[in-house]
């Protein structure tokens, strides 16, 4: 599911989206407090916020906006975790992916680099990075949003988008992301 709210920005957005969160947790569940994967969350209480930048500089002593991809790189190795691409934007991401596990939310991750997250306005005291935010529930992203471009003003008024699909409901619910899905996929019986 997604939305589009027109002469609204990111911190709209959050306001929104966690009291859209709160309210399904209780129409649908009936409680804010859930247990998943290892992880314990209360839906229920004023959400934290936690920066992108500082959460990977915490967690791995890389600063995103000031390395290299042959740092990231011996840092994933280090880690022993393997990635795919070469793209600082794929090193960063991979980067974060490791970082996020621990945090059992839920959260707002904010901060993001521009590198990252390109569709996502720049911030206007650092444009280095964007007014977008990612909500973090059982060490994994249940939801995506942020502030427009400038250049989409043109053909849109400024806006903020947010989106999320099955896996906020496979959290909730402690099922597998199969079960949450209207038609999930299904491998073939026989494979010849």
């Amino acid at each position: 599911m997604e939305f589009y709210w027109a002469y609204a920005n990111y911190e709209d957005g959050m306001k929104l989206v966690e009291e859209l969160y709160k309210k399904i947790a209780m129409d649908v569940f009936g409680k804010t407090k859930f247990e998943t994967r290892g992880h314990k969350f209360d839906l229920g209480g004023k959400w934290k916020r936690i920066d992108y930048r500082e959460i990977i500089k915490k967690e791995t002593g890389i600063d995103v906006l000031q390395t290299t991809e042959k740092e990231i790189k011996n840092k994933l190795e280090e880690l022993k975790i393997v990635y795919d691409g070469d793209t600082m934007e794929r090193l960063v991401d991979t980067l974060w992916k490791h970082c996020r596990k621990q945090i059992s939310g839920p959260v707002f991750l904010t901060g993001h680099p521009k590198l990252v997250s390109p569709l996502s306005k720049s911030m206007e005291k650092n444009p280095e990075l964007t007014e977008r935010f990612q909500i973090i529930i059982a060490g994994a992203e249940v939801g995506n949003g942020f502030s427009f471009v400038e250049m989409l003003e043109y053909g849109m008024p400024p806006t903020c988008g947010f989106g999320f699909g099955e896996l906020l409901f496979a959290f909730l619910a402690d099922k597998p992301l199969r079960e949450t899905q209207f038609f999930p996929l299904m491998k073939p019986k026989n494979l010849e």
